[in-house]
């Protein structure tokens, strides 16, 4: 997983083609992750998002993903994408590989070299850190998304060392 890095830090900071963005279907803002990339990338991303046409107030569906202008932040882009809630959603490791998958995918179709991840669904959507950090590099470690850049930012010092034991751990399977 050469392509693939663990920080532990602001994701808002990160100087990358593309930031992700663990939205809510709305995407107009929300709280953590959400909130903060709002609040940094200001009014234009709140702007791009309203641009995004909802169907039935939904913007973006569970596991899905959206690309706007990422405003005020260092990246170009920002990829919305919504996670799985752990103990409601049906599935939510499939949905969880699917907000992976198709934010990666929307990074390479807009000829992305660079891409920072948040740990999707792991805040108030109660995502286990480690199962998602399997499910995470599961995803990112295939073959075609080898030509990017992957950065996980983890808010805490914790956050991180549960993700690297996991990175750790599949290194010597």
């Amino acid at each position: 997983m050469t392509n693939i890095s663990l920080i532990q830090g602001d994701i808002t900071t990160a100087d990358v083609d593309a930031v992700v963005n663990a939205a809510n279907p709305a995407m107009l803002g929300g709280g953590g992750v959400d909130g903060a990339i709002h609040r940094v990338a200001g009014r234009a991303l709140l702007e791009a998002c309203k641009q995004v046409k909802p169907v039935n107030g939904v913007r973006c569906p569970v596991g899905e993903a959206r690309i706007t202008p990422a405003g005020q932040l260092k990246a170009r882009y920002v990829i919305h994408t919504v996670g799985p809630r752990y103990r409601i959603d049906d599935h939510p490791e499939d949905l969880l590989r699917n907000a992976y998958r198709n934010s990666l995918q929307l990074a390479l179709e807009n000829y992305c070299k660079s891409i920072a991840f948040p740990a999707i669904s792991c805040g108030v959507y109660g995502y286990p850190m480690d199962e998602a950090a399997e499910i995470a590099f599961g995803e990112c470690s295939k073959e075609k998304y080898q030509s990017l850049a992957i950065s996980f930012y983890l808010f805490s010092q914790s956050d991180l060392d549960v993700w690297r034991a996991v990175c750790e751990s599949l290194l010597t399977l």
